[in-house]
């Protein structure tokens, strides 16, 4: 059906885009009125879709180049070996004196090949070489504590939680992802990238939310005595104590209660927009949303992504047309119940076949991991009810571990109009699974919009996705044997599904 559809759009470049996107549309952009207090309004050209890895990279390295006043960066990690993005940063450093660059990632993931060569290794380079200029910030999630400090290793402890936004800002552009920062981000491994232009008060939110987590976070300080050449300090100027056994609760404390001002109550003066005109006269608005569960108490979690998601697949009166994508996918609960009741005529699933998985042949127990997504997919497909129009597709380009192989790692929901064109989706670094609702720190961004060339560009980017797709049934994961999963991948799926 999708396929149909895709074809007639390539042949009719120039058809008209019926501004009324769905029945579901004015009804989204009402609860999202009421359930989100942030917003940014877009004109026409403001918003550009990228489509692959290079142009990612390169267009990081413009942005970098062209910098006058801040880069602000989060991400998963910075790869061991990208000197190159190290250089550039370094490069518009010593071209303009009054630039600033502020990096925030994971303080597990990006310190675990420590003393060797790491993530923090890198950062440690710029603060010896730009001192104040720069602050390098690693996030550990407040769970990192007691025994799971002690006993559990490297390799595993990522498990317990990561700072997993992927926020890239350049002075007034902010270029939302979910691509972390190494080299196959940057050549063979798909994912989303959405550049928001010449938005200064958007630029400003994120900004504000970046130094919000980095002031619960290490900052980077180069040392020459330390053989891995940096140490982690908590300065005294952040926002609370650092989390211990003892101090956990006054963190969570202190944490929650700012993140809460910051999510729900209305923006201060720097993110307040100024309008020129009536707010229905702009073509797009666009909504973040974060989950934050980790900093939360418990049964207290006052994150806007979850509850916006299940908002958003919700309709009891209209039918509505939907695409998913997560390259893991581990859907959370709620929202798989959401998709399987909700009326839909043409819905899809997108999924990374086995062969498109990161963790493809890889060694030790992460080897399991791409079993263990198939037979998720499988468990999802068996639950579809007959009656709705969903189907599954696995994206495969080639053989991750062969010559010319990419990944998957693209992840997002489009909304769709009864001709199949967005008129909404969600960009950002959720996998909306059930670790990114209880473990990671995920930042999104909703976008509803009448604008026709940019729902034309989020139909071109979902074409894109869906041409290296091939459908799969029940059937075939039933009958083929390359999908049958052995019943240690269905036990250890079952007992570590919180944390893939």
């Amino acid at each position: 059906m999708l396929t149909v559809i895709r074809t007639a759009i390539v042949h009719q470049p120039t058809r008209m885009i019926s501004t009324h996107s769905s029945p579901h549309f004015e009804t989204i952009k009402q609860k999202l009125k009421a359930l989100l207090k942030t917003k940014f309004f877009f004109e026409e050209g403001q918003i550009e879709i990228l489509d692959t890895p290079t142009n990612f990279y390169n267009t990081l390295k413009s942005k970098i180049s062209l910098a006058e006043r801040r880069i602000f960066i989060a991400s998963l990690y910075l790869g061991k070996s990208e000197n190159e993005l190290i250089q550039c940063i370094s490069e518009a450093m010593r071209r303009n004196d009054k630039l600033k660059v502020y990096f925030l990632i994971d303080g597990l993931r990006g310190t675990r090949e420590s003393p060797s060569l790491c993530s923090a290794t890198l950062l440690a380079q710029l603060d010896k070489n730009f001192g104040d200029r720069v602050d390098c910030r690693v996030y550990k999630t407040p769970k990192f504590i007691g025994w799971k400090k002690s006993l559990i290793p490297r390799r595993f402890n990522e498990g317990i939680g990561l700072q997993h936004m992927k926020i890239y800002g350049f002075d007034d552009d902010v270029l939302m992802s979910g691509a972390n920062l190494s080299n196959d981000y940057f050549t063979n491994r798909q994912d989303r990238y959405y550049l928001f232009k010449k938005a200064p008060f958007f630029a400003n939110y994120y900004f504000k939310l970046h130094q919000l987590i980095s002031s619960i976070s290490y900052q980077v300080k180069y040392s020459s005595q330390d053989s891995s050449k940096f140490n982690l300090l908590w300065p005294k100027s952040n926002l609370t104590i650092k989390p211990t056994l003892l101090t956990k609760r006054r963190f969570l404390q202190d944490t929650s209660a700012k993140l809460a001002k910051f999510l729900h109550e209305p923006p201060s003066q720097d993110t307040t927009q100024l309008l020129t005109k009536d707010e229905s006269e702009y073509p797009t608005v666009v909504y973040p949303i974060s989950q934050f569960t980790p900093l939360f108490p418990k049964h207290f979690d006052l994150s806007t992504e979850k509850p916006t998601m299940l908002t958003l697949l919700k309709s009891k009166k209209y039918p509505i047309n939907w695409v998913f994508t997560a390259g893991y996918f581990n859907i959370h609960a709620d929202l798989k119940q959401m998709l399987l009741t909700t009326p839909t005529n043409h819905s899809t699933v997108i999924t990374a076949s086995s062969h498109a998985n990161g963790f493809y042949q890889s060694k030790g127990p992460s080897g399991m991991l791409p079993d263990a997504y198939t037979y998720l997919s499988y468990k999802f497909l068996k639950s579809v009810p007959s009656n709705q129009g969903i189907t599954l597709r696995e994206w495969k380009n080639g053989i991750v571990t062969e010559a010319n192989g990419w990944s998957y790692h693209a992840k997002g929901v489009w909304l769709l109009n009864d001709d199949l064109i967005p008129y909404c989706t969600v960009i950002g670094s959720s996998n909306y699974t059930r670790r990114s609702y209880s473990l990671d720190l995920e930042s999104n961004c909703v976008i509803l919009s009448d604008d026709n060339e940019l729902r034309r560009s989020m139909r071109g980017e979902l074409d894109k996705l869906l041409s290296h797709t091939e459908e799969v049934t029940v059937k075939d994961f039933e009958n083929e044997d390359d999908r049958h999963v052995s019943w240690k991948v269905k036990l250890a799926t079952g007992i570590f599904g919180k944390r893939l």
